[in-house]
């Protein structure tokens, strides 16, 4: 097989960088953060548009000014949040309303308005869809409009011409002259809205993989979350991947530059560049701090015995129950020895009930702890109609109870993908140089 051209290498490379950007970055437009990037997105439009739909189902949509790639949701629980820059606070369901009534604002706003307009008819637009809002003359809620709009700002629906949106936020509001990009404003909603009865109908249906069913929802599932253990996805879809788990590891390597780690309790794609996340562990700050010192010690306690795949006639272990009382306990203990001298943050030494939850949070959210409950395996989350079972009743990786409790019982898991996480310790021989200084073991590395 001959090498490939030194051409086809750097077309390849271009293809993927896009790709990933748009991945990471769902709206791109050509003077924002990624406008460097841009125009490689317009150069390859076509090539991206028919690979994001082949493997994904994701419409790519690619104007002059602005890229949209729609994206699809994976189901409850499995949503990527919008957070306020400035303290990575997540948005409140408040906010989300806010956006949300300022974007149905936008959609027809003249190309040009006053920020007190834009006040205006959001409030009236509230009026109308039978939200009820309360008096932005208190400081809380004035805080919470300026996020969302400052989020439209970011995402390049609004232009600050003269002034700033955040003058909402002032004691005494400030005025500004926006600049409005409808285009962008109308391209931002990606679920089907029309369709959707509620929000969790909403969220339903915007999980729905179409004709493309098991294959197309693995797919997006392995390359949205850090890791898909084998009881996030339904017998049909554990048995699509267990057949094509090889090859989707080399696709998503030409494609993205992912690295799959296939284990037997799930797989995940490993970014070695580190760039396709929103999410780090280890992390800086002190909840990324403390949630790495935490899954460490409880990889320690509850490591179970004896895992193995059913095939071979091992017992699956997908998560172990976390014992009550354990979790605020150890976190009491890493306070005591790494938060004081560690400089941790005073508002969550005083907060520990506040401190855990956003811990917990963290863990979560990297697919490294879950809340007790049904999993997809069991139809949670699963839409009307779709494949559950696999064809001709095969057989397929038996998942019941491989979280090791009753799942409608409350409490915590912690999953397997945590073991990554867990401490190693490797002693190296003694060089000839410590030998005869030293004569005591070298330190573990």
């Amino acid at each position: 097989m001959p090498l490939p051209s030194a051409h086809d290498v750097a077309l390849a490379a271009e293809r993927r960088t896009a790709a990933r950007l748009l991945l990471a970055h769902p709206l791109v437009t050509s003077t924002g953060p990624h406008s460097d990037t841009f125009p490689l997105i317009r150069r390859h439009a076509d090539w991206l548009a028919q690979r994001f739909q082949q493997v994904f189902g994701y419409r790519l949509l690619v104007e002059a000014s602005y890229a949209r790639l729609f994206k699809a949701g994976l189901g409850p629980g499995s949503g990527h949040r919008l957070e306020r820059p400035s303290t990575g606070t997540p948005f409140t369901p408040r906010t989300y309303a806010y956006l949300a009534l300022a974007l149905s604002v936008l959609v027809t706003a003249p190309e040009q308005l006053l920020l007190s307009q834009l006040v205006a008819d959001l409030r009236a637009a509230a009026v109308d869809a039978g939200i009820e809002i309360t008096d932005t003359g208190r400081q809380a809620e004035r805080r919470t409009l300026a996020a969302a709009l400052r989020q439209l700002v970011d995402w390049g629906v609004l232009v600050e011409t003269e002034g700033q949106v955040t003058a909402v936020a002032e004691e005494r509001a400030g005025e500004a002259l926006l600049t409005v990009d409808r285009d962008i404003a109308r391209a931002v909603v990606a679920g089907p809205l029309a369709q959707s009865r509620d929000g969790a109908d909403l969220v339903r249906r915007a999980a729905d993989p179409g004709f493309g069913g098991p294959r197309t929802y693995v797919r997006r599932r392995l390359v949205e979350t850090p890791v898909v253990h084998l009881d996030d996805l339904t017998d049909a879809e554990r048995e699509w991947l267990r057949t094509r788990q090889r090859r989707e590891a080399q696709a998503f390597s030409e494609l993205l530059g992912l690295e799959a780690e296939i284990r037997a309790e799930g797989i995940a794609l490993i970014d070695t560049d580190d760039d396709l996340t929103d999410l780090h562990l280890p992390g800086t700050g002190t909840v990324a701090q403390a949630a790495l010192l935490l899954v460490e010690r409880l990889v320690d306690r509850l490591r179970p015995e004896d895992p193995g795949h059913p095939a071979v006639g091992g017992r699956l272990v997908i998560g172990v129950p976390v014992p009550d009382g354990l979790l605020p306990g150890l976190l009491d203990e890493l306070i005591e020895e790494y938060g004081r001298r560690g400089a941790w943050q005073r508002g969550h030494l005083e907060d520990r009930d506040g401190f855990l939850a956003a811990v917990l949070d963290r863990l979560v959210r990297m697919r490294l702890m879950a809340p007790a409950g049904p999993v997809r395996a069991d139809g949670h989350g699963v839409p009307e109609g779709y494949e559950e079972t696999a064809a001709d009743g095969r057989s397929v990786t038996d998942v019941s109870g491989a979280r090791g409790q009753d799942r409608a019982a409350g409490g915590w898991i912690l999953l397997a993908a945590a073991a990554r996480y867990a401490t190693t310790v490797a002693v190296g021989p003694r060089t000839a140089q410590s030998s005869t200084d030293d004569p005591a073991e070298e330190p573990p590395r």
